[in-house]
This record gives structure tokens, sequence and C-alpha cells, in this order.
């Protein structure tokens, strides 16, 4: 599928980044929407359906997290946040609220374009095995042609990268991952963020799949090690 088939949706109250990021973005052949608040953002997001989110933390009319938490809501769309915070427990609250990558400022737009092709490239993985529908009794069903996972009958909504890494784990039920694996296998070979954000996304994956996240059946942790999927 060509570049030209996907919108990204810029989301930054300062235009001069906007303007650099437009460019840079269109001149890889995507097509670009632009927002400079939160309002805006979400106003564009529903206009045009982008394929990826960049998106400001810092914005005029709303928290940056604020809009990530209602658009992860409405949808598993990738999205990168923007930050000037570097510390790293600020980081980590963006990914547990459903950012899938972070980039901080001052930032190399070259390198923010890779890391947008790399997460389009991902939701675009096959995941999961043949068969559609993967059932563990009646509380956890998911169906992959529809990416579509189910507790006790409801639909729960897991981020692309939270999703990938579940069914990485069900493609492999007896084996024990270690979290460098899951960065590479997960979050590809060019992530260099804290090897940590897998523990939050694990973190993220079992409040939304297990009875007790505390006491999960079907993420379990290796003591020293990793990893693995329970529920075979």
């Amino acid at each position: 599928m060509n570049n030209n088939t996907k919108r990204i949706l810029v989301v930054d109250d300062e235009q001069k980044i906007v303007e650099v990021l437009k460019s840079y973005l269109e001149n890889a052949n995507y097509v670009v929407s632009t927002a400079f608040s939160g309002y805006e953002a979400l106003l564009a997001f529903e206009k045009h359906s982008p394929s990826l989110v960049i998106l400001d933390l810092m914005l005029p009319d709303m928290p940056g997290e604020e809009v990530c938490k209602i658009l992860r809501k409405r949808s598993r769309v990738p999205i990168i946040m923007l930050t000037a915070k570097i510390q790293e427990e600020d980081i980590l609250r963006g990914l547990d609220i459903g950012a899938d990558d972070y980039v901080t400022k001052p930032f190399s737009p070259k390198q923010l374009v890779a890391r947008v092709a790399a997460h389009l490239r991902r939701v675009g993985d096959e995941t999961g095995p043949l068969s559609n529908i993967i059932s563990f009794g009646e509380d956890l069903v998911i169906d992959t042609a529809r990416y579509e996972i189910k507790k006790r009958g409801h639909v729960i909504n897991l981020t692309p990268n939270e999703y990938k890494l579940l069914m990485t784990m069900i493609k492999y039920p007896s084996k024990t991952f270690t979290r460098e694996e899951l960065v590479d296998m997960v979050l590809g070979q060019d992530y260099d963020g804290y090897d940590r954000t897998i523990d939050t996304h694990i973190k993220n994956i079992r409040q939304k799949i297990e009875t007790d996240s505390k006491a999960p059946e079907y993420i379990l942790t290796v003591h020293g090690v990793g990893y693995k999927f329970g529920g075979g």
C-alpha cells in the first residue's frame, strides 16, 4: 500500500513545528491533516479518520493526555506523543494512557517520519494465527479478522502495540519471552526507548483482559526472565 493512502494527523500549537512536520511527511508521500488545539484535533480525527496521530502534550485548551484518552476510547490508531517532558515517569504515564510511542523535543523530523513508517508497518502486519476466532472458554474471545477482543462478551480496546504484544505471545504459548525479545518483535529493532515500556504494556493488557490483574491467568511473569502466555 502506498504512503499516499495513509493520512497523518499532526497536533501541535507551535505553527513552525506543524509546518516542518507537514513538509517532511508530505515529502514521504503521506497525506497530512493538522490541528493546533485539542478541540481541533478531535474534530479533525472524526472528519479525516487518520491512520496515525502525532500528538503534542502541551496544548492550549486541554492536556494532550486528555486528547489521547479520548482518541484511545474511539480507535486503536497509533498515537505518537511529542513532549518536552523528559522524565521517565512522564513518558511511562503517557504510554499508560494509550500512547504507542514518544518523541522528546527537540527532535529530528527525519527520525520521526521513520518512526511513523515503522508504526504503520506494524499495524499492517499479520499478528494472529490463520484461524479468525481464538477462544479461551467463554472468558476471552479474539476475532483476528476484525481485530476484536471480548472479555466475557464485552468488547475491550487494546492499542496497536498492546494487541500485537498479546497476539505475539498467544502465537507462541509455550515460549518465555525476554523484554528485549518483545521489544524487537513488537516495537521493532530500531526502537531506542526504555525496556520498561514492555512492562507498561503488559500492565495495561492485564488490566483489560485479566479477571484479577494481580493474579493473572493469561499474561504470566517468569521471574528473572520475562513473560509468557498462560492461556494455552
